[in-house]
């Protein structure tokens, strides 16, 4: 009763999709008959004219960008700024393309399904389909069982082998297909009952956002599914003139794997897809890189990839070199100095807190005594004799009230507790912070002051372009105060990773050391 009154006010959520999805799907079936009568070779000039379209609709926006690349690269290094702001127009050109594709493939939709289809009920009617063969056509019969060349002729077979299996095409794309199709291409999740052909709908919308040319990725939980899923859906795109791979197939930095991304259809696995993308943002050249922009995805098994899978993070390092990078040799003495006499000031705080918090205590010594152990808790939050002190009536809530009142309003009144201490712990954040007086702690007797400070990029930046000298000279503060900002930023995370070992990690419970 309930639900159907919910229904009455606010509508039918399922009802309301599919009125926004059955005129695609109508117009889809009302295209079928016009490619019923058409030969091979004619259904696949439709797709090539469907290419053409795409291109023609965004064409004066990639001129533009071509000639602001051009533009850019004629201009000499010291030109920076000018440099700088061209790219900006690129960048913009470049959403405005996305957008104007987007609307494009919305207007060919019924079409590029009708064409998907149209091509699933060839291969499973017909024998073999046959069309005049191309170069793609021979390269394929070169390789695979799936295409047999006579002449000029190309034989497109209805079996083949895919993941290692004979697998014979027998699906043709039902009405709720078309309509999963559509969700999918709009950037819905679409969920589907088991033997409703999930793997077939993908079809229509990675055929419909490959024919743009810029690559669509199509996400696996596993190497198998992906390795299948290629050798099993790709003949429909291929026999369209798409290129289809799987980067499962290929070894990373491979000069396969990188051609694998360059394909109009592109399967893998979610963790190949994202290790490739930190190798990529690791990469020093250019050359390097194994995949090109992204353009569009479908994720298979979407809630485990995106919520089961994603609960291990993907973490990949590199080779530590030593140096301004990592300076852990020269400043693990300094930390250690430091480590000690911030739990010297612990103790001290620690004692203070003992004695004002006491029964029969003045309101003064009260928030005295609070702030004191507040900033033990601050200054070393797994200290053991802390955490005893902590464990006495009373005492964790009196912390937990001080706690609060300097969490208060933005934690405005935060510094005045952080002041005397020399770095600050936020256990829960699992996050060490210098404060003022430990950086100066830090630089005593050392002949740069400025050895832990980062420069104020901003102001610094503006300094340079207002003062005096030519644009060269210029330029070259301009590197010298980026390169002194890498090292002191490197400096300064070295020095929070060595206090994080020294201050929050135990032996035997944070890590263990074996062999050495």
């Amino acid at each position: 009763m309930l639900a159907k009154l919910f229904k009455a006010f606010v509508g039918d959520k399922t009802a309301t999709d599919m009125k926004e999805v059955q005129p695609v799907v109508d117009q889809v079936k009302a295209v079928e008959p016009t490619l019923a009568n058409l030969t091979a070779d004619e259904l696949r000039q439709r797709s090539s004219a469907l290419k053409e379209t795409i291109q023609n609709h965004v064409a004066e926006e990639l001129a533009q960008i071509d000639a602001l690349r051009q533009q850019a690269a004629a201009l000499p290094l010291s030109q920076l700024d000018e440099k700088e702001a061209l790219f900006e127009q690129i960048d913009a050109l470049e959403l405005n393309v996305n957008e104007r594709i987007e609307e494009v493939l919305e207007d060919i939709m019924p079409e590029a399904f009708a064409l998907v289809k149209e091509t699933a009920r060839r291969f499973a009617n017909d024998g073999e389909v046959e069309v005049t063969a191309t170069d793609m056509d021979r390269d394929i019969a070169a390789n695979r069982d799936l295409v047999r060349i006579e002449g000029d002729k190309a034989f497109w077979q209805k079996s083949w082998t895919a993941a290692g299996s004979p697998v014979t095409w027998d699906m043709v794309h039902y009405d709720v297909q078309l309509v999963g199709g559509v969700a999918l291409h709009r950037g819905k999740a679409a969920e589907m009952q088991t033997g409703e052909g999930k793997t077939l709908v993908a079809t229509l919308p990675v055929f419909l956002n490959a024919l743009a040319g810029r690559g669509v990725h199509v996400v696996t939980v596993n190497n198998y599914l992906a390795r299948r899923d290629a050798e099993w859906m790709g003949p429909l795109y291929e026999f369209h003139g798409l290129t289809v791979d799987c980067i499962d197939k290929h070894q990373p930095n491979s000069e396969e794997r990188r051609l694998a991304y360059k394909c109009d259809v592109t399967f893998g696995t979610n963790n190949e897809f994202g290790f490739d993308y930190l190798r990529d943002n690791m990469a020093m050249r250019p050359e390097q890189l194994v995949q090109r922009k992204h353009h569009f995805a479908i994720v298979d098994e979407v809630d485990s990839v995106l919520i089961d899978e994603a609960r291990t993070p993907l973490i990949i390092s590199g080779p530590t070199p030593k140096g301004d990078e990592h300076e852990f040799d020269q400043l693990k003495p300094k930390v250690v100095s430091l480590v000690q006499v911030q739990q010297k000031a612990a103790q001290g705080f620690l004692t203070e807190a003992k004695k004002k918090l006491v029964e029969g205590a003045s309101k003064e010594d009260v928030e005295a005594g609070g702030l004191a152990l507040y900033r033990a808790y601050r200054a070393l939050p797994k200290s053991k004799p802390l955490i005893k002190f902590l464990s006495q009536d009373g005492m964790r809530q009196q912390l937990l009230k001080t706690e609060g009142y300097y969490l208060a309003d933005n934690q405005r009144e935060m510094h005045k507790a952080d002041a005397e201490l020399f770095f600050v712990i936020d256990e829960k954040q699992n996050q060490i912070e210098l404060t003022e007086k430990g950086i100066e702690y830090l630089v005593r007797n050392m002949e740069d002051e400025h050895f832990f400070t980062l420069p104020d990029l901003a102001t610094e930046l503006v300094g340079i372009d207002n003062g005096e000298g030519s644009d060269e000279d210029k330029l070259e503060k301009k590197q010298t105060l980026m390169q002194d900002y890498g090292v002191k930023s490197a400096r300064i995370h070295s020095m929070n990773q060595l206090l994080k070992a020294y201050a929050l990690f135990e032996k035997d419970i944070e890590y263990v050391v074996m062999d050495n």
